[in-house]
């Protein structure tokens, strides 16, 4: 009995140094290696400073940028509160979704001063599952190219132009579908407004 114990407690040791130092260590370390931009949350910076991560929505207002999916964890990522970093898990026959959904639909027809009944890009309206979802759908950033362009006082063809460039393929051409980097776009139209001036 004492010799099944002792068994027991060094098998646990060894597999706990095992699995939980050594493995962990040595993928952090190749990681770092082969992916550094990755593996440290592909952090984005302008002038030395940090402004967020391409792997994480962030909440832009205002008319001169383009918006994100809205969040039902409104942009957050931490750990307070019950939707930090997550969906609403709002079911489709859920009142309280479609309330949602009809005063996004409402407020963003009414900020690119579209009819009450225009269609507007689901993906404008409902928010993604984790709740910081990046990425938007090209059409989703074609719409809202006139009211961007209006606001920064720039051609609508130079500001569309700067959405294709931004236009992402789908993941080894076959993984998902095209996508927008919302953060990386707004940095690129900031930059691209700043040399005009």
């Amino acid at each position: 009995m004492i010799k099944l114990i002792s068994q027991s407690i060094r098998q646990t040791l060894v597999w706990t140094l095992v699995t939980g130092v050594l493995y962990p260590l040595a993928i952090t370390v190749i990681a770092q290696l082969a992916f550094p931009d990755k593996a440290n949350g592909s952090l984005v910076e302008r002038d030395g400073k940090l402004v967020g991560s391409a792997l994480m929505a962030q909440q832009f207002t205002g008319a001169k940028y383009f918006w994100p999916r809205p969040s039902a964890a409104t942009y957050g990522t931490g750990t307070s509160g019950l939707n930090a970093g997550s969906g609403s898990n709002l079911g489709p026959t859920s009142s309280q979704l479609q309330t949602n959904v009809r005063a996004n639909a409402k407020a963003l027809r009414e900020a690119h001063k579209l009819p009450a009944d225009a269609p507007v890009p689901a993906d404008l309206v409902f928010a993604s599952a984790s709740g910081v979802d990046p990425h938007i759908s090209p059409a989703a950033a074609r719409f809202q190219v006139a009211r961007v362009a209006a606001a920064r006082g720039m051609p609508e063809d130079k500001v569309g132009a700067l959405v294709e460039q931004y236009v992402e393929s789908p993941q080894w051409g076959f993984l998902g579908e095209a996508r927008v980097n919302v953060l990386l776009l707004n940095l690129a139209l900031d930059a691209a407004d700043a040399k005009k001036s």
